[in-house]
C-alpha cells in the first residue's frame, strides 16, 4: 500500500537533516544521510488525523485523552508485554528532554552517570550539562554486533547511581537479548545504581528478532527503572514531540512525576497527542510494511560494501534505520576521512567522536531510513571519493 521508494524534497521546510546543513556541517550541498528521521513520508492516518483535529479552528490548552492512554496501554501490552495502570505513565515531551528531566530531579551534581559507549551524543552531553559524572564502558564490536563488557560494567557501576541504557542500542542497532538485560538488571541492583531505558527503536526491531523492554526480564529490573518510549521514530512523527514515559516503582514515580507536573514540563501539544493516539491505534500494517523495506536497505548496504568497500567493517541494524561504519582498515586520520566523505563524496554522515570521543575517529553513522536509490547514491559517492 505504501510507497517507500517516493523521493520526496524536504528542503525548505526547517527540518533539521536538510536545512541545517550550513550550520553543523558548513555547507549546503551534501546528501544528508545524518540526522535520526526517516524520508519517507508520515502515515496517512497520522496526516487524516491532525487535519480532523483542524477542522475545529480552536487551538486551545489540550490533555491527554482517555482514548490516548487506553491506546498507548494497548500498544505497550501487545508490543512490550508491559501492563501497566494509566498512574504508571506520563506524557514527555521527546526523550532526551525526559532523560534531563530524571537527572536534574532524581540526581545530585557529581553522581556517576553509566553509559556504554559508542553511544547517541546526547546520553553523552546531557550528564556533563547537569554536572554530572560520566563512567563510559566501551562495548566491543564482535562478528558485526556490538557486545558488553560485563566485568568493566561491574566496576564502574559501583561508582554510579544511574545508568542510561540504549535499548535496542544506538548507534549500531544492537537488539540485547533477556539474558544481557537481566544481567544489566542484576549489576545495576546489586550496586544500587537506577536504569533510564531508553526504548525510542523498540518498534523498528527487524524480524524474526523481537524487542525486550527492560522492565519486564525481572523483578528487580522493573523495581530500579525509568522507561521511555515513542511512536516518533517508529512513524516518522519526530517533530510532534510526543513520547511516553512508564515508570512502576510507586516513589520513583511520586518523585519524578511530581516533579515533571509541578513544574509544568511535560504538558503536551494538541498534535502531539492526537498524533501518536492515530499512530498507535492504526499503525500496524504501515509499521510491518516499512520495516520490510527497511531490511532490505539494510542487506543492500551489506552487499554493497562487500563488493565496493570491503575494507569498511559495519554494524548492521538488527534494530532501527541507523547503521556504524568503521573506516580505520583504510589507514586515514580523521581529518582525511571527513574530507573525504564531506568535501570530495558531499554526504553529511555523523561524526563517530561525537558518539564516544577519540577512540571512534575512523567511524561514522548512516542513515538507512531513505529510499534504496538515495541510499545508492550515498554509497557511490562515498565509493568514488574513497578510491
Amino acid at each position: 500500500m505504501y510507497n517507500f521508494d517516493e523521493i520526496i524534497s524536504r528542503k525548505g521546510t526547517n527540518c533539521v537533516k536538510h536545512d541545517a546543513l550550513m550550520r553543523f556541517f558548513g555547507t549546503d550541498d551534501l546528501l544528508p544521510m545524518w540526522v535520526a528521521d526517516m524520508d519517507f513520508r508520515s502515515p496517512d492516518f497520522v496526516m487524516d488525523a491532525l487535519r480532523k483535529r483542524l477542522d475545529h479552528e480552536v487551538l486551545g490548552y489540550a490533555a491527554p485523552s482517555q482514548s490516548y492512554w487506553h491506546t498507548v496501554q494497548a500498544w505497550l501490552r501487545n508490543h512490550y508485554h508491559i501492563e501497566c495502570q494509566e498512574e504508571e505513565l506520563h506524557f514527555i515531551p521527546g526523550i532526551v528532554a525526559g532523560i534531563a528531566f530524571v537527572l536534574q530531579s532524581l540526581s545530585q551534581p557529581g553522581d556517576g552517570i553509566l553509559l556504554t559507549t559508542p553511544v547517541y551524543p546526547p546520553f553523552l552531553n546531557l550528564p556533563s550539562f547537569a554536572q554530572r559524572r560520566l563512567e563510559c564502558s566501551p562495548l566491543k564490536a564482535v562478528d558485526g554486533r556490538f557486545e558488553i563488557d560485563f566485568a568493566d560494567l561491574e566496576e564502574r557501576a559501583k561508582r554510579c547511581k544511574w545508568m542510561i541504557l540504549s535499548n535496542p542500542h544506538t548507534p549500531g542497532g544492537t537488539v540485547w537479548g533477556e539474558e544481557v538485560l537481566r544481567r544489566i538488571a542484576d549489576i545495576c541492583y546489586r550496586n544500587g545504581v537506577r536504569v533510564i531505558a531508553d526504548e525510542i527503536h523498540a518498534d523498528m526491531t527487524l524480524p524474526p528478532l523481537r524487542h525486550v523492554s527492560f522492565s519486564t526480564v525481572s523483578s528487580q529490573a522493573k523495581e530500579i527503572s525509568i522507561t521511555f518510549i515513542a511512536p516518533s521514530k517508529t512513524f516518522n512523527i519526530a517533530g510532534l514531540s510526543s513520547s511516553v514515559c512508564y515508570c512502576p516503582n510507586e516513589q520513583l514515580r511520586r518523585d519524578f512525576y511530581g516533579y515533571l507536573d509541578g513544574f509544568e514540563l511535560a504538558n503536551g501539544n494538541i498534535f502531539a497527542f492526537e498524533g501518536a493516539e492515530a499512530a498507535f491505534k492504526y499503525g500496524e500494517g504501515w509499521l510491518a510494511e516499512m520495516l520490510d523495506y527497511l531490511r532490505g536497505n539494510v542487506l543492500f548496504l551489506q552487499q554493497y560494501l562487500a563488493e565496493h568497500m570491503p575494507q569498511v567493517k559495519v554494524v548492521l541494524p538488527e534494530a532501527s534505520y541507523l547503521a556504524w561504519l568503521d573506516f580505520s582498515a583504510l589507514g586515514l586520520t580523521h581529518t582525511e576521512l571527513k574530507h573525504a566523505i564531506y568535501h570530495q563524496a558531499k554526504v553529511a554522515l555523523n561524526d563517530g567522536t561525537t558518539f564516544g570521543g577519540d577512540a571512534y575517529r575512523c567511524c561514522f553513522r548512516i542513515n538507512l531510513g531513505c529510499p534504496q536509490a538515495t541510499l545508492k547514491e550515498a554509497l557511490d559517492r562515498i565509493a568514488q571519493a574513497l578510491q
